[in-house]
């Protein structure tokens, strides 16, 4: 298994070398870094533009630009943003920080609920709980996760004006004066905070899983050797623990590891609403700046997160299925 999980990574490698360049080529050639200083009223002297052209390397063809950036990543140095007094790799270690445990948080909110809420209904097939939570699937799978957050956003507006109270934070990741909390203090900080990112995250999430979960849970009830399992004496709830829901699980984590990346897309999304400083601003800023260094670094960071949680998902199959091995 060591050595499987050793080759997956290697492999990875050129995938995220490939995917960085397209990225990196893309970024490069939709604008120009520069611009904001061309159309300045005064006009920035030339000298400035000169220096700065040097600086970002912008007069070097981009696969020369690629190979800079590059030997700089390998040695820890993502490279030089627009705004010079931006680190891109502390920048991006903060904001990673942030939006991976609301992306964890919401995809182990989305996890519980659809093992828990759609067992209990392939095992009640066509009940009146069965047709509720169907239909409650259906809902969240339609709506979109923008109109989600913020009409949860705006209910917990509401609710805090009437009760005056601030029950739930609808701003920001952290509150004002975070620095200054004790330990204890800044833990009950950031979980108030991740509540409401996390519930919109996770229902859209759930809305999917839960439509893979009991179909899966289905097959497997119907299967031959969960009648011997019945038939040999097994108690119903040692027959569903031990044999359906390890099988059913299958299908659910390889959805889910190929998921990761809409939900890191969705934590974009869920970050603007909430006006959480994590990765999903620094995108759209290095995006808005034209800052190739800095959506490049972003990307190599999602490329590696999704890789990452795929070779777990290729671990978890031994887990859950001791007949699949790797050799």
């Amino acid at each position: 298994m060591l050595a499987y999980v050793v080759r997956r990574l290697l492999a990875a490698v050129p995938v995220l070398i490939v995917a960085s360049f397209l990225s990196y080529a893309l970024v490069a050639l939709s604008g120009d870094p520069l611009e904001p200083l061309r159309l300045r009223n005064p006009p920035a002297p030339q000298r400035t533009i000169d220096m700065e052209t040097a600086r970002l390397g912008l007069d070097d063809p981009i696969v020369v630009r690629y190979g800079h950036w590059l030997w700089g990543v390998l040695h820890g140095d993502l490279g030089e943003s627009v705004q010079s007094t931006y680190d891109i790799g502390a920048n991006l270690s903060r904001s990673a920080t942030v939006t991976l445990r609301l992306v964890v948080g919401a995809m182990l909110l989305a996890l519980v609920f659809a093992v828990l809420t759609d067992v209990l209904g392939a095992v009640r097939q066509y009940s009146k709980s069965d047709y509720a939570l169907t239909l409650t699937g259906f809902v969240f799978l339609a709506m979109p996760l923008f109109w989600v957050a913020i009409v949860l956003k705006d209910l917990a507006v509401r609710y805090n004006k009437a009760t005056g109270t601030t029950v739930f934070y609808t701003i920001g990741e952290t509150s004002q004066g975070y620095s200054g909390l004790s330990p204890g203090a800044k833990i009950a900080d950031v979980a108030g905070h991740l509540v409401l990112p996390t519930i919109a995250l996770g229902l859209v999430s759930y809305a999917a899983w839960s439509r893979y979960q009991r179909a899966a849970v289905l097959e497997v009830l119907n299967s031959d050797y969960v009648r011997l399992a019945r038939a040999k004496g097994l108690t119903w709830r040692k027959v569903l623990v031990r044999h359906v829901l390890r099988t059913a699980l299958i299908p659910l984590v390889t959805v889910t590891a190929l998921d990761v990346a809409a939900i890191l897309g969705g934590a974009v999304i869920t970050e603007t609403v909430f006006n959480w400083n994590g990765l999903g601003r620094m995108l759209l800023t290095g995006v808005a700046r034209a800052d190739t260094d800095a959506v490049a670094g972003w990307l190599l960071l999602a490329g590696f997160v999704v890789i990452i949680f795929n070779v777990v998902a290729d671990v978890l199959y031994a887990v859950l299925d001791p007949r699949i091995r790797h050799g």
